[in-house]
């Protein structure tokens, strides 16, 4: 399953509005399934809370199947170092897995 954060604005602020993505894809998705991709293409710009927010309830609900499909977004990258750093596992884990495969 791919998840394309397009569908939820160009532009991806605050925890609270994170949690509502959330809440809207929960119903189309199921524990244990297979990967789930998050697709940041056409997203302009994210904020460290609204994917930290995002993420950690897929993960929490899914498990650790989550991967993220590549991006050259100065955003998403910079996000993703600042969660790696400062975020607990198992979403600084993913975000250090992703960074490190993009190099």
């Amino acid at each position: 399953m791919v998840i394309e954060l397009k569908k939820f604005g160009m532009i991806l602020t605050s925890r609270p509005a994170g949690r509502e993505a959330f809440n809207a894809i929960r119903p189309t998705l199921k524990p244990g399934d297979d990967v789930v991709q998050v697709d940041f293409r056409e997203v302009l710009a994210v904020t460290p809370s609204w994917v930290d927010e995002f993420l950690s309830l897929l993960i929490d609900y899914i498990g650790e199947n989550v991967e993220l499909l590549p991006t050259d977004n100065t955003s998403v990258l910079a996000t993703l170092r600042v969660l790696a750093e400062a975020k607990q596992e198992p979403l600084a884990s993913l975000a250090r897995r992703y960074l490190e495969e993009k190099r």
